[in-house]
């Protein structure tokens, strides 16, 4: 016989230290996004947050430690927040591909996908923070290609499956950069409507 195991309670300061948490980690994306990597300075971070430079640098003591958490958890966010919109998918596999194609192309043109550019422009020539954003953004990835397998319903045993998966993200991503300067609606739809068609075939 097993007996449930309860997790304790939170206490009150357990609390008002994990949505001090939450509002750095939110504020450093909303920061990054409007002033970018040179602006998005931990003491513009902390007054977005509205939390004190001691506090902040109580959780993260440093702006790499502050960032990369940031960029990781919001990703995470999004990921969920994808996963919820996509378990009310209904109709057949054409509807679906349409849907989570859609679904996923949001998730590269965003306040977060933006404040990760920074990040990585950022990172080309700071060997600390590249370093730690390595690791940090291969597991992304992989997480992001495995939600894809899931929401697609992809069998990745079949030939040229799994390359057509990521392939999707890729082209995500790439839309995504084309975005940033300029309205590039018009032609990401075009190109979306002719990828959805090529992956209904390989999937």
């Amino acid at each position: 016989m097993f007996l449930a195991v309860h997790p304790e309670p939170m206490t009150a300061q357990q609390e008002r230290s994990r949505v001090t948490q939450r509002r750095l980690l939110e504020a450093t994306v909303e920061c990054l996004y409007e002033f970018g990597w040179s602006g998005a300075t931990t003491t513009v971070i902390a007054e977005r947050a509205g939390v004190s430079r001691g506090a902040q640098l109580h959780h993260y003591p440093t702006r790499t430690a502050l960032v990369l958490a940031a960029v990781q958890h919001l990703a995470e966010r999004r990921a969920e927040e994808i996963r919820t919109e996509a378990a009310a998918l209904t109709g057949d596999r054409v509807e679906r591909v349409d849907r989570v194609v859609e679904l996923l192309a949001s998730a590269f043109t965003g306040p977060l996908f933006v404040a990760a550019l920074e990040v990585w422009v950022a990172a080309r020539t700071d060997a600390e923070l590249r370093d730690a954003l390595v690791p940090i953004e291969a597991r992304v990835g992989r997480e992001l290609h495995r939600l894809a397998v899931e929401l697609l319903g992809a069998d990745e045993s079949r030939p040229g499956v799994r390359e057509a998966v990521q392939a999707t993200l890729d082209l995500m991503r790439g839309l995504g950069v084309a975005n940033l300067l300029t309205d590039d609606s018009p032609r990401r739809t075009q190109l979306l409507a002719a990828w959805k068609q090529q992956l209904e075939k390989i999937l």
